[in-house]
């Protein structure tokens, strides 16, 4: 991935701690969650109930879907266990200058970690 790929989306100081932040990135709907200084980026859709994420609680280093409880790992997009079993995208996030920037071109399973 070049720096073409990424896009500015915010400032780090911007997203508050371990709290879901929604964003519609050029018609797609992102999850960003910020631990620390680190930012994982997330499609903000449940693979089992088709709702957004950004409206789920973070819990260590996964974020909850609200409407049936599915935990989904912030850096793999995979869930911890039923009633999901398909992960969800994530998408490529780096930090510079105190911004962030995220690809839209999703990790694969193999970069998800």
């Amino acid at each position: 991935m070049t720096d073409a790929d990424f896009l500015r989306v915010c400032a780090l100081d911007d997203l508050p701690e371990a709290e879901p932040v929604a964003a519609d990135i050029h018609g797609t709907s992102i999850v960003l969650v910020r631990r620390a200084d680190e930012v994982f980026a997330l499609h903000d859709e449940c693979s089992h109930a088709a709702v957004a994420l950004s409206e789920g609680d973070i819990e260590d280093c996964s974020i909850e879907c609200w409407l049936h409880g599915s935990s989904f790992d912030l850096r793999t997009g995979k869930p911890s266990g039923p009633p999901a079993t398909v992960a969800v995208p994530t998408y490529p996030v780096e930090l510079r200058e105190g911004d962030v920037y995220l690809s839209l071109k999703p990790k694969t399973t193999e970069t998800a970690n």
